[in-house]
């Protein structure tokens, strides 16, 4: 079964806690901090594996965790690291964050390696916390927490050829007669439900993959049928072989099917129709299709389309097409990759707070919010049920002038203050 698109959660560890310890031995009564830091947390990582081709797997297993930190012991222990969670996934595999929709990594060659989510950073021991003035600390750092997101999966294949066209054209015949697949094939609409791939092997010792991109009709860029599933395998392929029923057995114009397609195609993307693209004119073993073959050649050959006389079902005419295919592959621009355009995901967890900036505001009577990432990611990794801890926590406030704006906004002894989901009594 071929899937090109799931959802699935994935979370970073968390990082290990700081320990609060104190040396004791025999003989020393006053044995200094000696509190261990925590282990970062696992990170989340995505592999780009050439011998995947499907999402399949995903439809199993939705949820990966790494592991997290361990937290830090006696004796300035640190806590060991938790293991990374690595997923494999198909080249050509996009993921996005399900609920922006942004990009967060295009894995487009073999072997690349995307860190999505970094592990949390272990919390501090008491020992960091030890001055002339302060030392014996009782209190450390919490381990920070690490972030987790539904992203989706959506792959999409690359491949050197594309066969397009309306169903029941012969795309399917075609990809048989030439590569090594086996697709189902059936004189019916949407016989072909997924892509498939082969491989031709070139008689003049080049090889390469070709695909048949399934449910292309009339509308499919709006939703119409299966095409809106499948036109994001037109995106990664490098030429077209635009497959067209030149005897015109279910009635339609070959060279209005031929228009409609590139329709399509200039709608979901107009950066498609610049791509090279031959015409096979499939079925011409049928008496009827030399008249709209001649007139095929007519249309699309003065703007630059080459246009072949083949039968797939007949195996007559390939050689010529796929020997003018090769000819194209051999002078396109080595190593191309369409890739999706994106920023350059960064881990916000990661970067500098010393200057981010708050805000204060006086809500009511007796009531202020503090705002800021910086401030918020602090009490995510203090620990401040001890007293200890939360005299730590106000000289943060303190030093980064949070206390200064407070009594600017008119704070008084006893007015309530709430950072994030903490509140407290404000004195001084």
């Amino acid at each position: 079964m071929f899937v090109d698109k799931v959802k699935i959660h994935i979370k970073g560890g968390n990082g290990g806690n700081g320990a609060v310890s104190f040396y004791r031995a025999k003989y020393v009564t006053n044995g200094g901090p000696d509190g261990g830091d925590g282990g970062k947390g696992g990170d989340v990582i995505f592999v780009a594996d050439e011998g995947l081709n499907t999402l399949m797997d995903f439809r199993y297993k939705k949820v990966f965790k790494a592991k997290p930190g361990v937290d830090g012991g006696k004796r300035n222990c640190t806590g060991a690291d938790g293991d990374d969670i690595v997923i494999k996934v198909p080249v050509g595999t996009v993921i996005r964050e399900a609920e922006s929709g942004k990009v967060m990594a295009d894995m487009a060659k073999n072997g690349e390696r995307r860190v999505i989510i970094k592990g949390g950073k272990g919390g501090k021991g008491n020992q960091h916390f030890a001055t002339p003035t302060r030392q014996a600390p009782r209190y450390c750092e919490k381990g920070r927490l690490s972030k987790e997101y539904d992203v989706i999966l959506e792959l999409k294949l690359i491949a050197d050829v594309g066969l397009i066209g309306f169903p029941n054209v012969g795309k399917s015949t075609l990809l048989s007669m030439v590569t090594n697949a086996n697709p189902k094939i059936a004189d019916y609409h949407f016989t072909t439900l997924s892509p498939n791939l082969g491989v031709v092997r070139g008689r003049r010792g080049s090889d390469f993959v070709m695909a048949d991109i399934p449910g292309l009709i009339e509308g499919a860029s709006d939703g119409v049928g299966l095409g809106y599933e499948f036109l994001r395998h037109v995106e990664r392929t490098k030429v077209f072989i635009h497959v067209v029923d030149a005897a015109a057995l279910e009635g339609t114009d070959p060279v209005e099917n031929i228009e409609k397609i590139n329709s399509e195609l200039e709608k979901y993307n107009p950066e498609l129709l610049k791509r090279p693209m031959v015409i096979a004119a499939n079925k011409m073993d049928i008496p009827d299709a030399a008249e709209n073959f001649e007139e095929i050649k007519k249309v699309y050959e003065p703007k630059g389309f080459p246009v072949f006389s083949i039968s797939a079902a007949a195996n007559k005419g390939l050689d010529d097409l796929l020997s003018a295919v090769d000819d194209i592959l051999k002078d396109y621009p080595k190593d191309i990759l369409f890739e999706e355009d994106y920023e350059e995901y960064i881990d916000a967890d990661y970067q500098e707070e010393s200057n981010e900036p708050f805000t204060v505001d006086k809500i009511d009577d007796g009531y202020y919010v503090v705002e800021g990432v910086g401030v918020e990611k602090m009490i995510g990794y203090t620990n401040i049920d001890t007293e200890k801890g939360f005299a730590f926590f106000q000289k943060y406030l303190r030093d980064k002038g949070i206390i200064d704006k407070l009594e600017e906004a008119g704070v008084n002894e006893g007015d309530t203050v709430k950072i994030y989901d903490l509140e407290f009594e404000y004195y001084k």
